[in-house]
């Protein structure tokens, strides 16, 4: 990994924005990401995340955690909050804008117990394929304390294959519709290619369900996104 996400967000914390970082999957052309988003703070935040933080309590694991919005918003709360990127830079960029507990850790690497795990903007992009969520989920399951929570966000992305008649349509060769091959590229320069998993809350709740989890729809967003709490 080049880590450009974390270059991109140096460059930002450091006074050095001239461009945003670009992104695109296997079903979807160039999108500008605007490097400002990712440093917003808790009323620019969409609901399902502003939903998330204020169910969020005790000793909380802050998954993916960028530039450590999130985590900074918890923090002033007067929460105890750990954040875990796998990107150097966010790490640093994190540490830079004050987030006590910061580190360069993958969630498979991930030991220590909490009351509150999450994962947003889109928190089951980091499971990469159905193949692997149970692996993840069992994973997460060790990570919880008695009668905690995992808050994750989705979305459902079969609206993108649908034709101009609403009819569904995907080769019925392929994976699932939510694996994507997700692309992203900054100063024309381009980062290694990465899975990324959109995954339906139909799917997610049978995941847990493998596992021995409860799942429970929370909230759903303006956009075929949702909001689920997955427990014991």
């Amino acid at each position: 990994m080049k880590d450009l996400f974390g270059k991109a967000l140096l460059d930002y914390q450091n006074g050095n924005y001239t461009v945003d970082l670009i992104t695109s999957t296997n079903i979807s052309d160039d999108d500008a990401l605007p490097l400002p988003y990712l440093f917003r703070s808790f009323k620019d935040m969409p609901k399902l995340e502003q939903h998330a933080l204020k169910l969020s309590k005790g000793n909380i694991l802050d998954v993916g955690c960028g530039s450590g919005s999130h985590t900074l918003y918890l923090q002033d709360k007067g929460l105890q909050v750990k954040a875990i990127d796998i990107s150097e830079g966010a790490i640093t960029v994190c540490k830079q804008r004050g987030v006590l507990n910061a580190e360069l850790k993958g969630l498979l690497d991930e030991t220590e117990t909490f009351d509150t795990i999450l994962l947003l903007m889109n928190g089951t992009g980091i499971f990469q394929t159905v193949k692997q969520v149970s692996t993840y989920l069992t994973h997460l399951k060790s990570l919880l304390n008695t009668n905690g929570k995992i808050l994750i966000d989705s979305s459902d992305i079969q609206y993108m294959y649908l034709d101009e008649d609403g009819g569904f349509w995907q080769d019925i060769n392929a994976n699932y519709y939510g694996e994507l091959d997700y692309f992203l590229s900054y100063k024309n320069k381009k980062e290694d290619p990465i899975k990324w998993l959109y995954l339906d809350f139909n799917l997610l709740l049978t995941a847990c369900q493998a596992v021995g989890l409860k799942c429970e729809m929370l909230a759903e967003g303006e956009h075929y996104d949702y909001l689920a709490k997955i427990s014991v």
